[in-house]
């Protein structure tokens, strides 16, 4: 008889706590994916008219803050439920998310530096403390979205890895400018994309007083790293694969070392009353 899987793989995919509580609010997601793609891209086309460097910030950034804004007109205290997050609230994971940051860009470039024998640097065309708070809060108007608002909601239905996994994909196809790139590029961009947000959703399982800040502060010295170290600008494939089985290595070990671990009841254990509930 064939074995089956792990009782803790089985536990991080589809807990059963998440089965029996809330399903996902399709009508509440579905607003905010829109709203967070469509102005994402309105958003970049108006970035040229503002004269912005990119480097700086990307004015799509804050397409998902727009989407979680308009869920917050419509459904204010449900939306105001889910932005702060159920459970007890557990802490001690932000800082090795933060560290996890360099060390993802540290095990690239120097990947990179030796096979090619470069040590890549790139030096910004603007001052680095304004480059450094505006990518923060543009870090923020993203992951006020995906980390903050997405995830939540489908803790409410899946299991930490099963959720993170899923706003990973939408993450990563929300960076839709990377598919015109080499095929090989935009695979790894997913890869990359999926791997963060898997990094994201361990780290922050069960965080609430601190999850925009950290998510944001992981998101940001990703950015700045890739701006610094690894030009992913260019559409280089090299970089951008060693970028992708950098993030891949730090999902694993985030997956290895928190399956079976206990944890704290987060959104999903308790029950978070459908989003619809303030429409009467």
């Amino acid at each position: 008889m064939a074995a089956g899987p792990p009782d803790g793989i089985v536990d991080a995919m589809r807990s059963k706590d998440a089965m029996q509580s809330e399903p996902v609010d399709i009508r509440a997601m579905a607003l905010f994916l829109a709203v967070a793609f469509l102005a994402a891209g309105a958003l970049g086309a108006l970035q040229p008219v503002t004269r912005i460097p990119g480097e700086v910030i990307q004015l799509t950034q804050f397409g998902p803050a727009l989407g979680v804004g308009l869920a917050a007109v419509l459904w204010p205290g449900r939306t105001r439920e889910v932005l702060a997050g159920r459970g007890p609230g557990r802490s001690g994971q932000g800082v090795l998310l933060l560290v996890t940051a360099p060390l993802i860009i540290a095990v690239s470039a120097g990947a990179y530096a030796v096979l090619t024998g470069d040590v890549h640097a790139t030096r910004p065309g603007a001052p680095f403390l304004l480059i450094a708070v505006a990518q923060l809060i543009g870090a923020c108007g993203e992951e006020i979205g995906w980390r903050c608002f997405l995830q939540p909601l489908l803790r409410t239905r899946f299991g930490p890895l099963a959720a993170s996994v899923a706003v990973g994909v939408v993450w990563g196809v929300w960076h839709v400018q990377v598919f015109a790139q080499h095929p090989a590029y935009a695979a790894a961009f997913m890869m990359a994309a999926v791997s963060m947000s898997v990094v994201m959703g361990w780290a922050l399982e069960g965080v609430r007083a601190f999850r925009l800040p950290l998510a944001a502060g992981f998101h940001a010295l990703i950015n700045l790293g890739m701006l610094l170290f690894m030009d992913e600008e260019s559409g280089a494939v090299l970089p951008m694969v060693l970028f992708g089985a950098a993030c891949l290595a730090a999902a694993g070990l985030w997956t290895w070392t928190s399956v079976g671990r206990p944890r704290t009841a987060g959104p999903a254990a308790v029950r978070i009353p459908p989003i619809m509930d303030d429409v009467r």
